[in-house]
């Protein structure tokens, strides 16, 4: 390889890009990566000793690489002229106005960062979708640079399959990495360039290649179908609670199914984050823009039930009070998930709307997530990073989010300082619930008859 490929560029400074390259950087320590943002308070962020984000373990990579092999800079002009592999890795939202709103993915940033890079190239460059994207997006990238650049340039597909919360471990040690390019001589020679990278870390049978309308399309199909996964075991769980069946013990029996396995399998309030929503919506405007109808209704089912569980939840909560209006309810967990400060998406974002407009008043508590929760909702609800602040003098508690904290809390403590009769609702099956009612709590789970 040529000394010109040690240096690889990075444009987004996002929960995709900053884990990809700060793991690159540390397994591939001959190599120069830089990352590269217009927001300079997002890059002045990373480069300090508060980081904009929360991913367990990415803080500790970037203290080792930072300013050695790993750089955070806001010049994209002289960055993409010294690199020659250049990651894309910029927001790719759902649109929300126009044609396909709703629905159809938002590709204007991502054609913005492909100008900038025809613009300013000096070289031919190899151009890597980190991005999620709709399938064939790779030509729309193609026909723009042939447009703004006399270079040629090289699109590979390289989508990003780690999770929130588990980034650094899903990076270190990936179940597949997965690389598309033309099979032409220089799509060959590039995917050959992003394999040597990979394969100093990851064994050489778990890099798989395709071509780039496959890899594009792997993206939405794999989070299509983990989503589809709790919404089907989140719609056994309505039926468990009119029949008597428990979803723990059912979820337990059919995950031991080699052929279906454990995984996506335990309900709650539903699924969450930036990626499930906005890629289903995306494979369901594709699916109507090729005329497959019944293709689309299929995977706007799984949203339909995800949407469904979190109604159902504050329907129960509205039916065993008679009436919210004017309660007190405290909110445990706020992010999508454990070890994540991301509330995107997140169902807890939707039940407190719902119940603020049935005149509840609010406070929660979350380990991380308070100050992006409060961007959202500003003074119309109370924060407390004290679970045990956040509990006093409230009729109801929701748990909404699985952090380990929320699972171990004094549960007698909490119930002598709410109002009675108090009520828990769990929406994650994560608390003892015979030990609850013995305390005194009336308490609701999801999927328990």
């Amino acid at each position: 390889m040529s000394n010109l490929t040690k240096n690889i560029l990075c444009i987004g400074a996002g929960y995709v890009g900053v884990p990809s390259m700060a793991m690159i950087a540390y397994k591939c320590p001959e190599y120069k990566v830089t990352v590269v943002d217009i927001d300079s308070g997002r890059i002045n962020a990373w480069n300090s000793n508060i980081l904009p984000i929360y991913e367990p373990g990415l803080d500790k990579i970037i203290q080792k690489t930072r300013n050695i092999n790993l750089f955070f800079s806001t010049d994209v002009e002289n960055e993409i002229k010294k690199n020659d592999i250049i990651f894309i890795c910029v927001n790719t939202p759902t649109k929300n106005h126009g044609i396909g709103a709703g629905k159809a993915t938002d590709l204007q940033y991502l054609e913005n960062v492909i100008r900038q890079i025809g613009k300013y190239s000096n070289s031919p460059k190899i151009i890597v979708e980190k991005s999620t994207v709709p399938v064939r997006t790779a030509g729309f990238i193609k026909k723009i640079l042939d447009t703004e650049s006399e270079y040629s340039f090289t699109i590979l597909s390289n989508p990003e399959f780690m999770a929130e919360g588990t980034a650094i471990n899903d990076l270190a040690f990936p179940a597949r990495v997965l690389i598309g390019s033309d099979e032409t001589e220089s799509g060959i020679a590039a995917r050959n360039e992003l394999i040597e990278i990979y394969s100093a870390w990851i064994p050489t049978e778990k890099i798989i290649t395709t071509n780039l309308w496959s890899s594009e399309l792997s993206k939405l199909a794999a989070n299509a179908f983990l989503a589809q996964r709790i919404s089907s075991i989140n719609s056994i769980s309505a039926l468990c609670e009119k029949t008597g069946a428990d979803i723990t013990e059912i979820s337990h029996s059919v995950g031991m199914d080699e052929r279906i396995g454990g995984k996506f399998l335990t309900s709650g309030i539903g699924f969450g984050g930036s990626c499930f929503k906005k890629d289903i919506s995306s494979l369901i405007y594709l699916c109507e823009c090729y005329g497959l109808t019944e293709v689309a209704a299929y995977w706007e089912g799984v949203l339909n039930i995800n949407e469904y569980q979190q109604k159902r939840f504050v329907d129960k909560i509205v039916k065993s009070c008679n009436s919210i209006a004017e309660k007190k309810i405290c909110v445990l967990g706020c992010a999508f998930k454990t070890d994540s400060d991301d509330v995107r998406e997140s169902p807890a974002i939707g039940i407190i709307k719902q119940l603020q407009e049935e005149g509840a008043h609010i406070v929660v508590s979350d380990p991380q997530a308070l100050k992006s929760l409060s961007r959202q909702f500003g003074e119309t609800i109370r924060y407390e990073v004290d679970p045990y602040e956040a509990v006093k003098e409230c009729n109801l508690v929701l748990l909404l989010t699985d952090w380990n904290i929320f699972k171990n809390l004094d549960y007698a403590k909490i119930y002598k300082s709410m109002e009675k009769p108090a009520y828990i609702f769990d929406g994650r099956n994560i608390i003892d619930i015979q030990r609850c009612k013995e305390i005194g709590f009336e308490v609701y789970s999801i999927g328990k008859g």
